[in-house]
């Protein structure tokens, strides 16, 4: 006990608590903001009050301090302010602009979920869209057309998709992710997927059982956009019971669905019709492609390259 008592009494040696304790108040009520808030509470407030609400006083000073001055804080993205509630004085954190902001840009690009699409186009802007022929103005007023549509019944029940066809590097990939940039402006969530990828990835998922799943995924988003239909080789399974079974869903569910690719409707139906395995099915090539024709509008993109 003694060697503890010894340690307290050097340590606390030759400090005058009450000189700090003073040195502190006038600090803290002498702090701009403080003054502001005293001031516009005088009527409800006394020196009681205040010195028994001191150290709330002081959380704010030293947390409105850092936030000026760009610190990290208690509650990062989050400002202080004084609040008085009967004789007690709180300190209430509420959202800076700049936390708005952010959550803001958060959630518009949670609105648009990619699969295994590249970073640009999902930066994709339609005002960045070029017109420089017959075949793009008439893409561009489709999408419009698409989008003020929906505008207008606020529902994106029975609204028909796009088929956007053309050459490789005409926009099409582009295209779609500025309609879907401009539906996440409107609230509204796309889900746009690379399918060669998606393809692959659902042979994977056989594996661990969850082939279902990405499945209902695809069939139950908002807006779906398949990306490069026609670019992958399908196995019969693949074009009848996975893509099928997406597209007769959205098809009974009525809802949007856009698609890409560098066939024509009626050449991608050619090139359905031949599995892998070289066995020609007309039929369910047909099959397929009445419910890409009865999900979307076709549309086709000419141009020049604009990779290169």
């Amino acid at each position: 006990m003694d060697k503890i008592e010894q340690t307290l009494g050097q340590l606390f040696k030759g400090r005058d608590f009450e000189k700090e304790y003073e040195m502190l108040k006038q600090k803290v009520l002498s702090y701009p903001p403080i003054i502001s808030f005293l001031n516009e509470n005088k009527e409800l407030l006394n020196e009681q009050t205040v010195n028994q609400n001191l150290s709330k006083l002081y959380e704010f000073m030293l947390e409105h301090k850092k936030n000026q001055n760009k610190e990290e804080t208690l509650m990062p993205g989050y400002a202080p302010k004084l609040s008085l509630e009967g004789s007690y004085i709180s300190v209430v954190y509420y959202a800076t602009e700049e936390k708005k902001q952010a959550d803001r840009k958060k959630a518009f690009e949670k609105r648009i979920r990619s699969l295994y699409m590249p970073k640009q186009i999902l930066e994709a802007n339609l005002n960045d869209f070029d017109l420089d022929n017959a075949s793009r103005n008439a893409a561009f007023i489709a999408a419009e057309e698409f989008l003020s549509a929906y505008k207008d019944s606020k529902s994106v029940k029975m609204l028909k998709g796009l088929y956007i066809h053309g050459e490789f590097g005409t926009g099409k990939s582009y295209l779609l992710g500025a309609i879907a940039k401009n539906l996440a402006e409107f609230g509204v969530t796309s889900t746009l997927v690379y399918l060669p990828e998606f393809m692959r990835e659902i042979k994977q998922s056989i594996a661990d059982n969850t082939v279902g799943d990405k499945i209902q995924f695809a069939k139950e988003t908002d807006i779906l956009m398949l990306d490069d239909i026609g670019a992958e080789s399908m196995t019969a399974w693949t074009r009848d019971e996975v893509l099928g079974a997406i597209l007769q869903f959205r098809m009974q569910e009525e809802l949007p669905t856009f698609f890409s690719s560098n066939f024509s409707m009626d050449y991608l139906e050619t090139e359905l019709m031949f599995t892998k395995n070289g066995s020609e099915e007309r039929m369910k090539a047909r099959r397929l492609m009445e419910r890409v024709r009865y999900l979307s509008k076709e549309v086709e993109l000419n141009g020049r390259n604009r990779r290169h």
